[in-house]
């Protein structure tokens, strides 16, 4: 199965792209996706970019499925707003695509990758280094994609043996009238 990261940020989107196969994992690629406002870029032009980043990463590597962290809320309410922007435009991005995508926290990453939870983005570094034998650490944001990556490969592994003894289906925690969900 090949994983695609994304660790949303609207200066600095990371990506990650790992193959799993059984409990072993390669590392495929990882970088960036800059969109700093320094060239006059509006927040649209800038989302713009981030979507058409993601879409050129898919199309690169062929993942099928995507991992994406779920944003935080921060002491300042713009800044959320914004990541939020940004992590938004990302999942439209990997739907758009035709991609499944898996959701999680900063917490369950760092505790699935490091082992604890309120791991700094050093261990983490060094921790996905080890874990997919790279010969050198990763980027601080390309690091939390490829954990990402790792987070999915161990939840998905997790989710098929428990699919073999027990077999669940999708629930929805509510609905709405005429069928839609949240």
């Amino acid at each position: 199965m090949r994983i695609l990261g994304i660790d949303p940020g609207l200066q600095c989107t990371g990506f990650g792209v790992v193959d799993a196969e059984g409990p072993a994992l390669h590392y495929v690629a990882s970088g960036t996706i800059q969109t700093r406002p320094d060239n006059g870029a509006l927040l649209p032009e800038r989302l713009k970019i981030l979507f058409d980043g993601i879409g050129e990463v898919v199309q690169r590597y062929q993942p099928e499925v995507a991992a994406c962290e779920i944003v935080f809320v921060n002491v300042n309410p713009q800044a959320t707003l914004l990541l939020g922007q940004a992590r938004g435009c990302c999942l439209t991005a990997l739907v758009a695509n035709k991609l499944s995508v898996a959701e999680y926290t900063a917490l369950q990453l760092k505790k699935a990758v490091v082992g604890y939870g309120r791991a700094d983005k050093a261990q983490m570094q060094e921790m996905v280094k080890r874990l997919l034998q790279l010969p050198g650490l990763p980027g601080k944001d390309a690091a939390d994609a490829l954990g990402l990556c790792i987070t999915h490969a161990q939840v998905a592994r997790s989710v098929a043996a428990i699919h073999k003894v027990a077999p669940t289906r999708a629930r929805t925690h509510a609905a709405y009238k005429d069928g839609r969900n949240y």
